[in-house]
């Protein structure tokens, strides 16, 4: 039996041995790889930032202007300009009323000229009995209590003028004129309409002059100084060159944390109208950072990170953002060198390690 079955197991053999050998050669070989994964790249930067403006926004402003209003409450009788108007120093714009102003002044002036009377009376008064004094007719104490009588009665006089001063002041008050000359931006009141004092009427710009304020984190204080030349852009024209503008005014930094600081930047005359957002640039100087595309830099679990192309293969570096510059990211990566490539368009479709191919 071991004779008959013996050619059959070796035919069983062979064909084993022949099935294995065709389906190795049906699978991939080694030379046989995936397609590299196209991506578009970058390089990176390194060095100084001089050059490279820092943007802050702000709004364009008359660099003199007021907010008008009343020292005194009472009613708005009269408003004597319109939306929009040119007015000069020292024109009547409103008047408010107030029923006790007036009789105030009246009463005040009263009383000044009653203590005025009865002063020149004592003076009268007094000269005589200086002169009977002098025959022995009236005695000392009594020219000394015309003298005393006179004098307290300067005194009166003296505090009666100065409430008809403050009187009149109070009644002119009732009365509100330019303080420049201007255009009228706001009517915040409307006739017939209660104000109470201090309450804002009208809001007046002068044409002369134009300013911005910009607020800036306290380390960009380092890189400002009065009389320093930035450029400014309009946000509304982005094709326009910037203006020019001068820094007037710098805040001092103070102790609350993550306070912004306010500084002032004058404009050219007939530039940039009020009411226009505009961005300030300043530039830090002597800086050392390594810039990437905005674009290049992914969030994950692990924090920001972006893919560094180096020989056709592409490793994840994770890198930590300060801050944006335009259309740059300053980071702090220690794997990172200036003229490394970062992939910004394809990241989606790759992992660490892939093989890409950069156009």
């Amino acid at each position: 039996m071991n004779t008959i079955w013996r050619p059959a197991i070796v035919f069983l053999a062979a064909f084993a041995v022949l099935l294995v050998s065709g389906c190795k050669s049906s699978e991939p070989g080694p030379d046989q790889g995936a397609a590299p994964i196209t991506v578009r790249a970058a390089e990176v930067t390194g060095g100084q930032t001089e050059g490279v403006s820092l943007r802050f926004s702000g709004i364009v402003r008359a660099a003199q202007r007021a907010t008008l209003t009343f020292q005194v409450s009472g009613t708005l009788r009269e408003r004597l300009v319109e939306l929009g108007q040119t007015v000069k120093t020292g024109d009547l714009l409103a008047r408010v009323y107030n029923p006790a102003l007036e009789p105030a002044r009246d009463s005040a002036a009263a009383r000044l000229e009653e203590l005025r009377t009865q002063h020149d009376q004592a003076k009268r008064e007094w000269e005589r009995s200086r002169q009977l004094h002098e025959r022995g007719v009236v005695s000392e104490q009594g020219l000394e209590q015309l003298a005393s009588r006179r004098d307290s009665l300067k005194a009166s006089m003296a505090t009666a003028e100065a409430s008809l001063a403050e009187a009149t002041r109070l009644l002119q008050e009732s009365e509100l004129r330019a303080p420049f000359g201007g255009r009228v931006e706001a009517l915040l009141v409307e006739r017939d309409e209660f104000v109470a004092a201090g309450q804002p009427v009208i809001r007046l710009s002068s044409p002369d002059g134009r300013e911005v304020e910009v607020r800036v984190p306290a380390y960009m204080l380092n890189h400002v100084s009065l009389g320093q030349l930035l450029p400014v852009w309009s946000v509304q024209q982005r094709n326009r060159l910037p203006e020019t503008g001068s820094i007037v005014e710098i805040a001092q930094s103070g102790g609350v944390r993550g306070e912004l600081h306010p500084v002032l930047v004058s404009l050219p005359a007939d530039t940039l109208e009020p009411g226009e957002p505009v961005e300030v640039g300043i530039t830090p100087r002597e800086t050392v950072a390594t810039t990437v595309p905005l674009l290049a830099v992914m969030k994950s679990n692990g924090g920001a990170s972006v893919f560094r192309v180096s020989d056709g293969i592409a490793r994840r570096v994770p890198v930590t953002v300060q801050r944006i510059i335009g259309e740059r990211v300053v980071v702090d990566a220690t794997d990172l060198t200036a003229g490394d490539q970062v992939v910004y368009a394809g990241m989606t479709r790759i992992s660490d390690g892939d093989a890409v191919e950069v156009r």
